[in-house]
This record gives structure tokens, sequence and C-alpha cells, in this order.
């Protein structure tokens, strides 16, 4: 049995992680606990506070007495807001108060992108404009080329969480660019772990979204490969181990 940790804000698209269980088979155990997320507002400041070492910590007492092996802090835009260094030091952080292995969902999108072989992404993003660019900034630090954004401008994670499979579906499809390679969909509050079948079958390409990229970033740290192409493309690479 493996036990991943996932450190998650507030209450959102969270269904989406016993989802992403089931799929993965019976040896992957997923243990979720929500943190304080203070403003749910999509703007610097408040995804700063977010992600501070308070409510991490906080989130962490709980979740070490689950066992797990690896934790993930599951929020995006309360990772890549501090810069690629700033959220270098919160995983440092997390790993200290969690005596693990640790990381964000904004270094599982980046891991996950080279993993996939692929350096020219697409993104389309639930934020307002500025907060995107604070995103493709991150990826820029990280070794990937953006080729094209799209910004829906939306001010709450609440709001993100109301979405269903056709917003997520024109979201991805105004993203995309005929030059990336894969599209990314950052936000954690979005429920996509039912849709990612369908996101790829209509853009032709992998699609990489938070809660899915979270979850093989836990797996990733805990260096465990799991075939399940309901999850996509990200799923589906060598060395396979199969449940």
């Amino acid at each position: 049995m493996t036990a991943l940790g996932f450190l998650y804000p507030g209450h959102f698209a969270e269904d989406d992680y016993p989802r992403i269980e089931q799929l993965l088979g019976s040896d992957i155990r997923v243990d979720l606990v929500h943190t304080e997320i203070g403003e749910d507002a999509l703007r610097v400041e408040a995804l700063r506070g977010t992600g501070s070492a308070e409510r991490l910590g906080a989130g962490m007492e709980r979740l070490r007495l689950a066992g797990v092996e690896t934790v993930v802090w599951a929020c995006t835009g309360g990772g890549f807001v501090h810069g690629w260094q700033g959220a270098q030091d919160q995983v440092r952080t997390l790993a200290r108060l969690a005596g693990m292995p640790a990381s964000s969902t904004s270094f599982g999108f980046v891991h996950a992108a080279h993993e996939l072989g692929v350096r020219r992404v697409a993104v389309g993003a639930t934020y307002p404009e500025e907060i995107t660019a604070l995103f493709v900034e991150f990826l820029r630090a990280g070794g990937l080329e953006v080729t094209g954004t799209r910004s829906s401008g939306v001010g709450t994670a609440a709001e993100v969480a109301g979405w269903g499979e056709e917003d997520v579906l024109t979201l991805a499809r105004a993203a995309d660019d005929a030059d990336a390679e894969a599209v990314l969909l950052p936000d954690t509050a979005l429920h996509t772990a039912a849709h990612l079948g369908l996101l790829e079958k209509s853009l032709s390409k992998p699609v990489l979204t938070a809660n899915q990229v979270t979850v093989w970033e836990g797996l990733r740290l805990a260096d465990r490969r799991v075939n399940a192409p309901e999850l996509g493309a990200l799923f589906t690479r060598e060395p396979i181990v199969q449940v």
C-alpha cells in the first residue's frame, strides 16, 4: 500500500480525489486534509495567505496521523504566486514540517510536462489575467515555453467549483494552440477528473489538469508509476506498474 497525503484548501473540487483513487487501484491510498483558505479570492495577496506556513503546518498536523509517505500542497495558485524561489522555499518548509518528501501542484505541472517530453504548452486558466501571467512566468522558470494563454477572469474558487463538463471543455479548446504540445488547466478548484478522456480526445494532445497532476506528483515522490489510462496520457507512461 502506498499512502499519499494532500493538503487541499477549502472545499471546492475535492471529490476529484476519491475518483482518482478509485481509478488508480486498490494499493494506492489518497488521504486529503482541508486547510483554511482565509479569503476566497483569486488575488495575489489572498493566494499567498492561503499557502502560509501557519496554515500548511496546521493541516500537516492532522495529515501526519494518517500515516502518509508523501505530501503535496494541492493548490496551484497558492504556490506559483510566490515565484519559483518562493515556491521552493514553501515546499522545503512543508517537507520540514512533514518529515517526508513534499511538493506542490505548481511544481507538479512542470515535472509532469517533462515526464511527457513536452516543452511547448498552452494554458487555460480560470484566473484573472494577472494571476495567469504569474503562472506563465513560473512555467518559464521551469524550462517550459508557453505558446498561448486563455484567462476566464473568475474571481473566486467557489465559482470555479460550479463549472461543468462543457465549461471545462470550452476553456481547454479556447486555450489550445497549434504550436502547443499539451494544454494545462491549473486550478485545483476545477472539477476535471471525470473529463480527462474527453479533453484529450477533443484536443488530440495531452491535457494536464491540477488535481490529476497533484496526485501524479504524490506518486512521483513515492517513486510509483501507475498505468491508469482514464486519467490521461500522463498515466500511461513507462515503466508501467499495473494494479
